[in-house]
């Protein structure tokens, strides 16, 4: 896996992400300081806004940044969102009310929203082996992973000699060293996308290219299964830990980094499994366990605290972390061969939007059922959401998943530059074979169109 980083754009841009990631969590942990010296007892509410308005950033802004992509050499587009992050770091110890938190957790995210779906676009074309792609994608997963717990240690210790507003310095810093890491790299070209469409016909297409195409359907189900089982973890862990087992503070670490080791041995294991299996293999049946889990976690939480249940629930957070890597993991491999090159910046800013659409419907949930109707049912009600998107992922994504389709144009005019190597149709159009994705020439997928594409 390591191997990939030999690659000299790549190795730039990973370090990029890695110290960016090292900034945001610092942040976090400096946010949530901030958050309680301004209104104390209600940080908590403050902190909830600030993830929903995250969240908010993160499914409006992606979509309008993929757009942009496609004009905006990507090499600039990243520096200039990193630069707007160092730089709203840096105002942030400066904020003394509330609302400006709200302004500057939604200027930090939107930024974000515009970098990460970018940066997942430029990927593909530096490392175009599907092999090589597959270790970068298993790669990013772990640097996500070893952030959640290298940033929160790392802040233990800075905040023993320094106080919490040097945090945001050190956020600036990372995406300071991020901006430059990307101006260091030499990126290859992108492909200039195809059509004339505005920015708001290009922000759109993403979306259409998810409703069109059947395995992108089927991974948009599989996002949400993931969110169902990943918002018990990240909502409601302290509660579990400390309302239900009643252990100390520091156990509440311990679960997190059950469920991080899980996505951890995961991620290293999936290169060599995806080389000898398909995507569908291995996310589905990782899909299909995540009920199974979540059932398990709410007879442990319906269950008296002891030491088997607190033991089961450390595996069943690994488990989660384990499947849901499984499915995200390979998300990257399944747009890259659903999208034309051109698209790929529209692809990942619509997969970053409604992703995070997930997200913000399972986190309220889970807050709010773990609140009202108690931990056992708010494991079975999500677990029965992540059922049915699981069941629905199967459904959406055909078994026999080729990437060549054979097809007919029935509205290109003989003799169109896509027309080669096509032969006349019975229908009256012609009809030829190739890598089949949505775009200007396709506007609908074969199989549910009795294998005739649309032309544009």
């Amino acid at each position: 896996m390591l191997a990939v980083l030999r690659n000299r754009t790549y190795r730039h841009l990973f370090t990029a992400q890695v110290v960016a990631l090292v900034g945001t969590g610092l942040a976090t942990v400096a946010l949530a300081l901030l958050a309680y010296d301004l209104a104390g007892a209600d940080a908590g509410a403050v902190l909830g806004t600030a993830l929903a308005i995250k969240m908010v950033a993160y499914v409006g802004i992606a979509p309008l940044a993929g757009a942009f992509a496609g004009r905006i050499p990507h090499r600039a587009l990243m520096v200039a969102t990193d630069l707007t992050r160092a730089g709203t770091a840096l105002a942030l110890p400066f904020v003394d009310r509330v609302w400006q938190i709200y302004l500057m957790v939604f200027l930090l995210q939107a930024a974000s929203a515009a970098f990460t779906p970018t940066f997942q676009a430029t990927v593909p074309r530096v490392l175009p082996a599907e092999r090589d792609y597959t270790d970068a994608l298993s790669l990013s997963r772990l640097a996500y992973d070893l952030e959640s717990l290298f940033s929160p240690a790392l802040a233990a210790l800075l905040l023993t000699a320094v106080s919490y507003d040097w945090l945001f310095t050190g956020t600036a810093l990372g995406f300071a060293a991020s901006a430059a890491l990307i101006v260091s790299a030499v990126l290859p070209k992108a492909p200039a996308a195809e059509g004339t469409g505005g920015v708001r016909t290009r922000a759109a297409f993403g979306s259409r290219l998810f409703r069109a195409t059947p395995r992108l359907r089927a991974l948009l189900a599989l996002d949400l299964a993931v969110a169902a089982a990943g918002a018990i973890v990240f909502v409601n862990t302290v509660v579990v830990v400390r309302g239900h087992f009643h252990r100390a503070a520091g156990d509440v670490s311990l679960a997190l980094g059950a469920y991080g080791a899980g996505s951890m041995l995961a991620a290293l294991a999936l290169p060599r499994l995806l080389s000898r299996v398909g995507d569908r293999a291995v996310m589905l049946p990782a899909a299909l366990a995540l009920p199974a889990v979540l059932a398990v976690v709410a007879a442990v939480t319906a269950a008296a605290p002891d030491g088997w249940a607190w033991a089961a629930l450390l595996a069943a957070w690994a488990l989660i972390g384990a499947a849901g890597s499984a499915v995200l993991t390979p998300g990257g491999r399944v747009i890259r061969r659903s999208a034309a090159d051109e698209d790929l910046p529209a692809a990942f800013a619509a997969q970053f939007s409604l992703s995070h659409s997930c997200w913000l419907l399972t986190y309220p949930l889970a807050g709010w059922l773990a609140a009202g109707a108690g931990l056992p049912a708010t494991a079975l009600v999500l677990g029965g959401i992540a059922l049915a998107a699981a069941l629905g992922a199967t459904a959406l994504w055909p078994r026999r998943d080729p990437d060549a389709l054979q097809h007919e144009h029935t509205d290109l005019p003989p003799g169109h530059p896509h027309l080669a190597g096509a032969h006349p149709s019975r229908a009256g159009g012609w009809s030829h074979g190739h890598h089949y994705v949505i775009d200007r020439h396709h506007h609908a997928w074969p199989h549910t169109t009795r294998d005739r594409a649309a032309a544009g």
